[in-house]
């Protein structure tokens, strides 16, 4: 076995456990709360969760999605933020190798979870996540060499230009957070990258809101978080960013 095939189940119980991690920082980041203490506890009879009863995955399965103590429901979105975080991490890994360059790509998929589940509950991007990852992002792209600490700054610009340009075009139509959000992306993903990220996260939030609108699910003037549409275009430009962007400069630019 090859030390990459043997790191996979690794990266997969590591991204589980930051996973399980994160699942307290959606619920307590908006809130104000501590992310280190107390414990977790069941949110309707405040009995402290064992460890294990708090084994990512298997704990959810074992308990049949029930507090032990009072039978309170567990939402969902614990098993799905631990098993979407193990996947992302193990697609790093397939991407980046066991290198340097995939140390910030895991900071970046943690900070892009936290805020997705955040933003869909809150419709809130919290400044403690993204203005600590613009700080990192350049840093680490000075230190890898990727995409190069020029580039991450001129990604900061550009990524949070855009939003403030945005914004003062509608008035407020868009959130501060989505503006220190897309200076975050630039930092990590530098310019070029980037500037994929926003087109995927405008094309997929549109092609959403057209379906909800046809659904008649919400009317005009309800408002979508765009966190989560940016962390998906963050995404993609991470892993398949430079490969999307040689596609089209080959298909259309030449």
């Amino acid at each position: 076995m090859t030390p990459l095939a043997a790191a996979g189940p690794v990266l997969f119980l590591m991204g589980l456990c930051v996973g399980s991690f994160l699942n307290v920082v959606i619920a307590r980041v908006p809130e104000g709360r501590s992310i280190v203490s107390p414990g977790s506890a069941c949110p309707r009879c405040a009995t402290p969760i064992a460890w294990y009863d708090n084994i990512p995955l298997l704990s959810f399965a074992f308990l049949l999605a029930r507090c032990r103590k009072c039978g309170e429901p567990i939402s969902w979105r614990y098993p799905v933020v631990e098993l979407i975080t193990g996947l992302f991490f193990v697609w790093a890994l397939a991407e980046r190798g066991l290198t340097l360059d995939l140390i910030p790509a895991l900071l970046l998929v943690t900070g892009l979870v936290a805020i997705t589940g955040i933003d869909l509950d809150h419709q809130l991007i919290p400044d403690a996540i993204s203005l600590p990852g613009i700080v990192v992002g350049v840093v680490a792209s000075a230190v890898t060499g990727r995409p190069g600490w020029l580039d991450s700054l001129i990604g900061v610009l550009v990524g949070g230009g855009i939003f403030l340009l945005i914004i003062v075009a509608s008035r407020g139509g868009m959130g501060g957070g989505d503006m220190k959000m897309g200076a975050m992306l630039g930092a990590f993903l530098g310019w070029q990258l980037v500037l994929v990220a926003i087109l995927l996260a405008i094309l997929a939030g549109g092609a959403l809101a057209i379906g909800v609108l046809v659904l008649r699910r919400k009317g005009r003037k309800d408002a979508l978080p765009f966190g989560p549409f940016l962390a998906l275009g963050g995404l993609v430009s991470l892993f398949q960013g430079a490969a999307l962007l040689n596609w089209y400069l080959g298909t259309f630019a030449s």
